[in-house]
């Protein structure tokens, strides 16, 4: 059913020149996730992409498949509370994960032609970073100009109301900035459900609402 859902979605948006990312939901649901996605690119989907959690164990490997492929990546910790054999418990070991991808999918961008996002922003660009740490933002950014990317090949994507004081400054430097907002009369359930996924997310989001 999921697959079939995909598929509507995916060539409802292919008409419009819109992509699509399949998002990714906690550790049991990373096959059946990579499983569509892969079913769409062989019945010949271009516009669809995927999300990686630094935080699961398996996410080194797994971004090394995918960026061969020449998967559109967006890249996150992850806000999910998972058992220590699948994830890593430790914030530094999720922050050091999600570096190494960050290099791995930076390094693919520059193979495949360092592509840019759109003038429209329909299409974003290979490689993204989903986060508001700034440590993170920052290897990225640093990686990036150490190898040649350009700022238009790698884009920041943040929640909407969250450090709006960030995504303008990287806005403004050239990076292409994405800002994530729930939308549909479920909204408020679904933003409430994700900060109860993760006692963490509820400080990091007390924090950081009111900084402009």
């Amino acid at each position: 059913m999921a697959l079939s859902n995909m598929r509507c979605i995916a060539r409802q948006a292919a008409s419009f020149g819109t992509f699509v990312r399949i998002d990714m939901e906690d550790s049991p649901t990373v096959d059946r996730a990579l499983h569509i996605y892969r079913a769409l690119r062989e019945e010949g989907f271009t516009n669809i992409g995927l999300v990686i959690q630094s935080y699961l164990y398996r996410s080194r490997e797994d971004t090394a498949k995918l960026v061969a492929e020449g998967t559109r990546l967006r890249l996150v910790k992850g806000a999910y509370k998972e058992l220590a054999d699948v994830a890593y418990p430790r914030k530094a070991d999720v922050d050091r994960c999600l570096d190494d991808l960050a290099r791995m999918a930076i390094d693919a961008a520059l193979d495949h032609g360092a592509e840019p996002a759109t003038s429209d922003g329909r299409v974003p660009p290979l490689t993204a970073i989903g986060s508001h740490d700034e440590k993170r933002i920052a290897y990225a950014r640093k990686y990036a100009q150490m190898v040649g990317l350009p700022k238009s090949a790698l884009e920041f994507q943040m929640l909407y109301g969250i450090r709006p004081d960030l995504q303008r400054r990287l806005a403004e430097e050239g990076y292409p900035v994405r800002v994530y907002v729930p939308f549909g009369t479920e909204w408020y359930p679904y933003t409430v459900r994700r900060l109860a996924e993760r006692p963490a997310n509820v400080w990091f989001f007390l924090s950081n609402l009111f900084r402009r």
